[in-house]
């Protein structure tokens, strides 16, 4: 096929697949909904609002009682909102996170190009371009090199570090008492245990946040050119960095995740550009969710007194309750999935090329799949929440990020008598992460 005869196909679908034509194009796109119920729930789906951070669980639960998927052409993705159908999608093989393995080539550039992830070169390099952001066979080979070093048993041989991280910085914020839980402490953590684990000095941990704060931004709705550079900026220095610490650990291995992957790379096993992107993701993939499943679990406990109490006269009850912090709040609330064939959710058929968004926390609300899904219970079992994910790319860190968050709560009620809200948390808007910037609290 020619290069124009490519554009001019991708042009096609796109015509089909676009936001403003979408309606026309699927079979049942109006069956449930109509056009007054859509633009009321589209005035109440604002990811960007003050009131939807501050409890978008209302619309999900809008969202759960329509009986088709929710277009939203802000992403132009169609939203699930049920449990059941959320994890269908996920653990679909033919539900992919790129366009890459099954669209052609004009097709993919211009959907880059229509969502503001083109002429960013680092970005498309070492961020788009990642284990996370592929499929298939290629997924599976990078997932393969580095799956073993995030089992539970390997995991927890990391244990004594975390604690004395967490210990070292709880000996800070306890002589203050009136402290900042997020800024002071919460943010501290996930630098500094990742970047112990990969093999990254101590002392240059605190940069890591920045920079996987500055590249995760982009992944929301708001894709401005401001925000554009700021991503790019950032992955280019956290590349850099990375080149010059590859290097370094080439003239001294040790016995971090970084030297096997080197020597994976040295194997033939990725190349150069994967070893990049595979440590960039590990460092930063976890960052900004750690520090925010921190705040929204801490959060949780204040809000609800009862259950606090109870963990402390019960603190073999802390991996239950850092399960139920992690559902009750998840700190990643939307992925999202395309269809790599023809296909039919919910009743509804839907062509190739789809975009579905599946919303995690309105998941991890439904009545259909927990009882008081809306309760915060510390006890409750089972709990087969889906906030790190199903299927291919179930999350990788989902053993270090419960082992973090155990450690966390144990030292924390250990160690102090009485905790206290000391103002109102307000949440960041947005639907990529949810999280609050600050959480005032007494440590006593």
């Amino acid at each position: 096929m020619s290069s124009r005869l490519a554009l001019l196909t991708a042009r096609s679908l796109l015509d089909n697949l676009s936001g403003r034509k979408v309606q026309a194009y699927y079979p049942g796109r109006s069956m449930a909904i109509s056009s007054q119920e859509q633009k009321a729930i589209t005035e109440a789906f604002d990811p960007g609002s003050a009131s939807f951070a501050e409890n978008p669980y209302d619309v999900y639960a809008r969202l759960r009682d329509l009986d088709e998927p929710f277009y939203y052409p802000e992403m132009n993705a169609y939203l699930l909102s049920r449990y059941q159908d959320v994890e269908s999608v996920a653990r679909n093989p033919n539900m992919v996170r790129s366009l890459q393995a099954f669209m052609p080539a004009a097709y993919v550039a211009e959907q880059q190009r229509i969502a503001q992830f083109h002429d960013m070169p680092n970005h498309e390099r070492f961020v788009q371009f990642s284990m996370l952001e592929r499929d298939g066979e290629l997924h599976r080979r990078l997932r393969m090199i580095v799956l073993g070093k995030f089992t539970r048993s390997w995991v927890a041989r990391h244990q004594a570090m975390i604690e004395q991280t967490v210990d070292r910085l709880l000996d800070t914020v306890l002589a203050k008492v009136d402290v900042d839980f997020v800024e002071e402490f919460a943010a501290h953590i996930p630098g500094h245990v990742i970047g112990n684990v990969l093999g990254v000095p101590d002392v240059d941990c605190p940069q890591l946040r920045s920079w996987s704060e500055n590249i995760v931004q982009y992944f929301d709705a708001d894709r401005s050119e401001a925000r554009k550079q700021v991503a790019e900026q950032a992955t280019s220095e956290f590349a850099l960095y990375l080149r010059d610490l590859i290097a370094q650990r080439r003239r001294k291995p040790g016995s971090d995740l970084l030297t096997h992957l080197i020597e994976a790379n040295d194997a033939g096993e990725l190349s150069e550009d994967e070893l990049i992107s595979t440590s960039l993701l590990i460092l930063a993939g976890g960052h900004g969710s750690t520090i925010d499943v921190l705040g929204n679990g801490m959060i949780a406990l204040l809000k609800h007194r009862d259950q606090l109490t109870l963990l402390r006269s019960r603190p073999e009850y802390i991996p239950a309750a850092v399960q139920e912090m992690i559902r009750y709040d998840a700190p990643l609330p939307f992925f999202h999935r395309y269809a790599s064939v023809d296909c039919e959710v919910m009743g509804i058929s839907f062509p190739k090329g789809t975009k579905f968004g599946l919303l995690y926390g309105a998941a991890n609300r439904d009545p259909q799949q927990f009882a008081a899904a809306h309760c915060f219970d510390i006890t409750r079992s089972p709990n087969r929440h889906v906030a790190f994910g199903r299927g291919a790319h179930l999350c990788l860190g989902n053993n270090l990020a419960r082992l973090n968050m155990e450690t966390v709560f144990s030292r924390l009620l250990a160690r102090t008598k009485t905790i206290e809200l000391r103002q109102s948390p307000r949440f960041r808007p947005g639907l990529a992460s949810r999280g609050v910037s600050a959480l005032a609290v007494a440590l006593l």
